[in-house]
């Protein structure tokens, strides 16, 4: 009986990690023309506010950028670097935010960081396609800031339907 009760919770972690992935994937790839590039808005970003919630989570957003980056125009340095970039700033995230109770300030502590992240987007641009780094700095870290609000609200509905903390 332990075993089976083991496995249906591994099977259900799992699951909650593909599911989330797979929601990155799509909301990156269906609204590409925005979430690559120099003015860049990735709806998907508000996914990362589930990384506060379970652990697991963060490991389903990584995947989930990592495959969504195969699809970027310069993936060759997307994948590697967008991938680990998002891995070490849900950590530092989840780190943070774990030193308060309140969870308006859990969520505006990991879009002030995710905002603020934009300079390894920015610095990748820079590299590949000889842009200038402080105007593309500049407005990809705005489009974080406008994805992360959005997503705040939006991720606030949806816990009220569905309790990702469990």
């Amino acid at each position: 009986m332990q075993q089976t009760t083991t496995t249906r919770s591994s099977l259900l972690h799992l699951t909650q990690i593909a599911i989330i992935a797979s929601l990155y994937v799509v909301l990156t790839v269906v609204f590409s023309p925005l979430s690559y590039g120099v003015v860049q808005i990735r709806f998907s970003e508000m996914l990362n506010y589930t990384a506060l919630f379970k652990k697991r989570y963060v490991w389903a957003v990584t995947l989930g950028v990592l495959i969504a980056n195969f699809f970027s125009p310069t993936w060759l340095i997307d994948v590697p670097v967008g991938t680990i970039g998002t891995l070490i700033f849900l950590l530092l995230g989840r780190w943070l935010a774990n030193k308060t109770e309140k969870r308006w300030l859990k969520f505006l502590i990991l879009g002030v960081i995710f905002t603020a992240s934009m300079f390894t987007v920015a610095g990748q641009l820079a590299i590949v396609n000889h842009i200038p780094f402080w105007p593309s700095y500049a407005s990809i870290a705005l489009g974080e800031a406008l994805s992360m609000g959005v997503g705040a609200v939006i991720m606030r509905a949806v816990l009220v339907v569905l309790p990702l903390d469990r």
